[in-house]
């Protein structure tokens, strides 16, 4: 049986891609390399891991997957850290409530990451 959610996979392109995407997570959002090998690098997020792959060979291509959000226990902060990096802010910060009631409140922002992947900076309040 399924028991959450182990990894989200990521393909770079090309090597300065890789290295853009991994500096963005490692040095701007801060997760640590769990596991590392000629191919990859495996991060460490808390709950689960992001994996980033340096073998593609082509354009990326948008999929079905619209964003992924990541626990954050500063929305504010970790968006100043991006915005000062270059990276687009698409939304927030904000506070939000997901219904129905008693409803979950919420402080979130969306940013555009190195891959053009949009990440959800999600902060339980």
């Amino acid at each position: 049986m399924v028991t959450g959610i182990h990894h989200v996979s990521m393909k770079c392109g090309n090597m300065e891609d890789f290295q853009k995407a991994k500096a963005f997570y490692c040095e701007i959002l801060g997760l640590p390399v769990w596991r590392e090998w000629p191919e990859g690098v495996l991060l460490d997020a808390g709950n689960g891991f992001i994996e980033i792959f340096n073998n593609g060979d082509s354009e990326l291509r948008q999929g079905a997957i619209r964003h992924y959000a990541l626990a954050d226990t500063d929305v504010d902060a970790t968006v100043e850290k991006v915005r000062q990096a270059g990276y687009e802010i698409l939304t927030g910060p904000k506070d939000i409530s997901i219904k129905p009631e008693p409803g979950y409140p919420a402080r979130i922002a969306f940013c555009v990451g190195p891959l053009g992947e949009q990440i959800e900076l999600f902060q339980a309040l």
